[in-house]
């Protein structure tokens, strides 16, 4: 029995974000899948939201697993022109402004070109502006100032930028020689990168699975609903990989693999949570089970969709989700050891 390397993922993991891929801009980073496992031989398909299913075949074909884990992200687009040349957000998934201040930023337009920016506050300079540190950071108060010579909304369209262009923000990943991973968008590009790990791994060792499994690489997550199709009728269990909340009151750690029994959406099967707690046992896993009380993950969104199915969520635990987020290797390691062994699990 090899696991895959994690080393090995971390750098996956950090080609996965440093790719822009906000909720409904999603075309590059799922190419760089495709790409990833077309060296492996694994064949994939799109569906017609853009995301991407690939399929081991197992032992048993009347019976199917489906796992899935998201790559689109946090974002923004422009929802106005300010007659200063400064543009107005509106956000793309469920996080406040003050997470992005002071965040680097990049513009793309419907042409392709992509314009440097940083998310600042109009109450900025503190040499100028009173209220500078009371100010609300909310829609009115945030902008994006950009790295173009611009006075005006005139001289903002001769670039090409216009309303509903999408806005991403830097990532400014780094792995430390300790273990950590700080980077954003570790919601939920360090579960695909386990992911894809392991479905080489299968693939390059010529490993049979018990059961026909589906991974789809879900990309619209962060707004709802993207994992709640393509699931085929002879899928038994669905298991999503999406990264463990820490905070005040959670037991998750950046450490262990975090195995949710309850999220926002109600209770997860419990019949396959204690499958999941057994075999973290048997194999010496290091887990924690939680709860999330303001989480909804794609196999919830499947569940709501009416699928038939076993449900479940697991993954890596991340410090200060939708912000400046953080996990350590050792989570990564943990995660992709109860995959790989729930993966040729009975079910």
């Amino acid at each position: 029995m090899t696991y895959p390397n994690t080393q090995e993922t971390v750098n996956v993991i950090k080609d996965l974000v440093s790719i822009p891929s906000p909720s409904g801009n999603t075309n590059e980073v799922i190419t760089f899948v495709e790409q990833f496992l077309a060296k492996s031989n694994i064949e994939t398909k799109r569906n017609r939201k853009g995301g991407l299913i690939a399929t081991l075949p197992g032992k048993d074909d009347s019976q199917h697993r489906m796992l899935t884990a998201h790559v689109d992200t946090l974002g923004a687009m422009v929802k106005e022109i300010k007659p200063s040349g400064r543009l107005k957000l509106d956000l793309i998934g469920g996080f406040k402004y003050n997470s992005i201040e002071g965040e680097y930023c990049e513009i793309e337009t419907a042409a392709g070109e992509k314009y440097s920016g940083t998310i600042l506050m109009h109450q900025t300079s503190v040499h100028v502006y009173k209220d500078a540190g009371k100010a609300e950071r909310n829609q009115a108060n945030v902008e994006v100032r950009i790295d173009e010579k611009v006075h005006s909304a005139d001289d903002v369209r001769e670039r090409g930028i216009e309303v509903g262009d999408f806005v991403s923000f830097d990532p400014r990943v780094k792995v430390l020689p300790n273990g950590y991973i700080k980077s954003r968008h570790l919601d939920d590009k360090a579960s695909v990168g386990i992911l894809l790990q392991l479905m080489k791994q299968v693939q390059e060792d010529k490993l049979e699975l018990p059961y026909t499994t589906h991974f789809l690489i879900s990309n619209n997550e962060e707004i709802g609903y993207g994992g709640n199709s393509n699931i085929t009728p002879e899928t038994v269990e669905y298991l999503a990989v999406d990264m463990g909340a820490m905070g005040d009151g959670q037991a998750t750690d950046e450490y262990t693999v975090s195995i949710c029994a309850k999220d926002a959406s109600g209770p997860y099967n419990y019949e396959l949570r204690k499958k999941l707690v057994e075999l973290a046992k048997q194999h010496d896993i290091g887990y924690k089970i939680d709860m999330y009380p303001y989480y909804g993950s794609d196999a919830s969104a499947a569940i709501r969709s009416g699928n038939d199915i076993v449900h479940g969520l697991i993954g890596p635990g991340i410090d200060s989700s939708h912000a400046f987020e953080r996990t350590h290797m050792d989570s990564i390691d943990n995660t992709t050891k109860l995959l790989y062994h729930y993966l040729f699990a009975e079910m």
